[in-house]
């Protein structure tokens, strides 16, 4: 087989840079503040939506409250974000005193509903990180809200705005090999990331849906942005098998167990400053322990995934989460009528291949400075072909490959910049994401196919905004 191998300048690595930049002129900068209260002040809310948006937009955010049912995280949060802005532990009286005209919902995944809906009534925006929330009945009630208020309720999907994401957009807009017939998607978790889903509030149902809704709901989306459809039928399997009650010992948590000597998964928080400070030493306002045995009977989720979803335009999808990898990573591949296209990341054996060619190795020598210079890969081959091309995009560096810059410029320096992908997302987005992974908690325990359609009043469509 013969193999063409180039550097992408023109459409991937440009799709980064062109279409998701936004350019600071006189008039933004000269804007009144944006009025920004939080509620939610975990790890989250006041990392990536508290210090991050102030330290990048002070000149136009203004942060006018904070609210958490625990005090001793609302005191590091005023801290740790840089701001001297009241705090509340009543979100109602938060949003009297303080009008907020965003609200960003970094609570619980089981409580966003509720904050979503209030803040949405109360007279502000909302800005909820993703999932939008964790069952249909609550979706339903966020769509109601929205039309009922006349507000608008923007969920923070990042992955969108990354880099590699965009150009393989950019990709498949062009249908270089016909019509997309069948996708396959499967996301790897290693046993350090993977584990701490288990660790935290997330391993039990009544607080994060179970991880077909809090974290898959990234890879849904993805999906539905990538087809440019609406999912109609789910059916799924899952089971847990590895964390919770499948093992022999158990402890209290990391810090007060037996067995730190023989289990590979324990984690000593003592090591983290910042988790002994922002967990640790306000345990004792509402019982939240961060560093949870992996193996405590109360964990009730699935820790290995398996999907089919049917889509309007009839593509489908074969979908896999694997929650304890030996490395973290994904890949994916789209079948069309004329050809193929794939792409991944870390990889081990793909990132090894890449740092063999001699391409990207020049490409690394040239670098000012010897920061390393990474490239994701987008591969192409069209049937009968013996020939194929393989795109080279360079990574970006930041937060979910570029994206989390992208996505806050667009939230909060430029709402009204070019999206010609259509990288924002509203409700529609919110609940078609979190819905694929309520249909299949339900097929799994139903035993049965779950149309979307019996989740909540949204009408599937083939395309996307029809």
């Amino acid at each position: 087989m013969k193999r063409r191998d180039f550097l992408s300048t023109t459409a991937g690595a440009a799709a980064g840079a062109s279409l998701l930049s936004s350019p600071v002129g006189a008039a933004v900068a000269s804007q009144k503040k944006k009025r920004v209260a939080m509620v939610g002040t975990g790890v989250r809310g006041i990392g990536f939506w508290g210090k991050r948006v102030v330290d990048n937009y002070n000149d136009i955010v203004d942060f006018v409250g904070l609210c958490d049912i625990n005090p001793g995280r609302l005191e590091l949060a005023k801290s740790h974000m840089g701001v001297n802005c009241p705090v509340f532990s009543d979100f109602d009286k938060m949003m009297t005193e303080t009008k907020p005209e965003l609200v960003i919902v970094t609570t619980m995944d089981s409580n966003h509903h509720e904050f979503i809906i209030k803040g949405m009534e109360l007279g502000a925006d909302v800005l909820t990180e993703k999932p939008m929330t964790t069952d249909e009945v609550k979706c339903q009630a966020i769509l109601d809200a929205e039309k009922r208020t006349g507000k608008k309720c923007t969920v923070g999907f990042n992955y969108r705005y990354g880099t590699l994401f965009t150009a393989i957009k950019e990709q498949l807009a062009k249908k270089p090999y016909g019509d997309i017939t069948s996708v396959d998607f499967h996301w790897y978790l290693n046993t350090y990331h993977g584990a701490s889903y288990f660790r935290r509030w997330h391993g039990e149902r009544d607080k994060g849906g179970t991880l077909w809704v809090h974290k898959a709901t990234h890879h849904f989306d993805l999906l539905n942005w990538f087809i440019d459809s609406d999912p109609v039928e789910v059916t799924a399997y899952g089971a847990l098998e590895h964390y919770g009650k499948n093992n022999k010992f158990r402890g209290a948590n990391c810090r007060n167990c037996a067995y730190t000597d023989k289990c590979d998964f324990f984690w000593d928080i003592t090591k983290s400053q910042h988790d002994m400070n922002l967990y640790v030493k306000n345990e004792k306002y509402d019982g939240y322990i961060r560093d949870n045995c992996l193996w405590r009977e109360e964990i009730d989720i699935y820790d290995k995934m398996s999907a089919q979803i049917k889509y309007a335009n009839n593509t489908i999808v074969n979908y896999s989460l694997t929650t304890y990898s030996p490395y973290e990573g994904w890949r994916i591949a789209f079948n069309g009528r004329d050809g193929r296209i794939e792409s991944w990341e870390d990889i081990p054996w793909r990132r090894q291949v890449k740092i063999n060619q001699a391409q990207l190795h020049a490409a690394e020598m040239n670098q000012a400075g010897g920061d390393e210079v990474r490239y994701d890969e987008i591969f192409m081959m069209k049937n009968f072909d013996r020939d194929y091309e393989i795109l080279k995009i360079e990574a970006a560096r930041g937060g979910h490959g570029g994206g989390d810059s992208r996505l806050q410029d667009k939230i909060f320096r430029d709402p009204n910049m070019a999206d010609p992908y259509k990288h924002s997302a509203g409700t529609r987005d919110g609940a078609m994401s979190c819905l694929i992974g309520v249909a299949a908690r339900k097929s799994i325990e139903e035993q049965r196919p779950v149309k979307i359609e019996e989740l909540t009043d949204i009408k599937p469509h083939p395309t996307r905004g029809a």
